[in-house]
């Protein structure tokens, strides 16, 4: 499995997208798979506060219920509503169609300390 190059990971399998003071997050292609069949998402609404290191919602599948979690700091200005739609899509477009929230943030540099995707990629080799 290969990482978008652009994105930054966390540990804990979340990926972010930053775009000047907006960060668009989602969870990774190895989260969804290992969630299997993602049957529900619950994203915080538009206008949340988010703390870094706090949950942004939820996803259900079939196996357990994992709360997503921010990096950095910031509002809630979009939450994906096509993923509570269609939660397949966490499954088979993580990356794009999958997407949860867009943050807006005042220090996105938190970010940096995140792995890149060559690091996230070697760190799931020993999973």
């Amino acid at each position: 499995m290969t990482s978008p190059s652009d994105l930054r990971y966390s540990q804990t399998h979340e990926w972010f997208r930053v775009q000047g003071d907006v960060v668009t997050m989602g969870i990774t292609q190895f989260a969804a798979d290992q969630l299997t069949d993602v049957t529900y998402a619950a994203m915080k609404p538009a206008g949340t506060q988010v703390a870094a290191g706090g949950s942004i919602g939820e996803v259900e599948s079939v196996k357990t219920t994992s709360d997503v979690y921010a990096a950095v700091a910031g509002e809630i200005i979009e939450a994906n509503s096509a993923i509570s739609a269609d939660p397949s899509l966490v499954n088979s477009d993580p990356y794009g169609a999958g997407w949860m929230v867009r943050l807006r943030c005042k220090d996105a540099s938190p970010l940096a300390k995140l792995m890149d995707a060559k690091a996230y990629d070697s760190s799931l080799a020993g999973a």
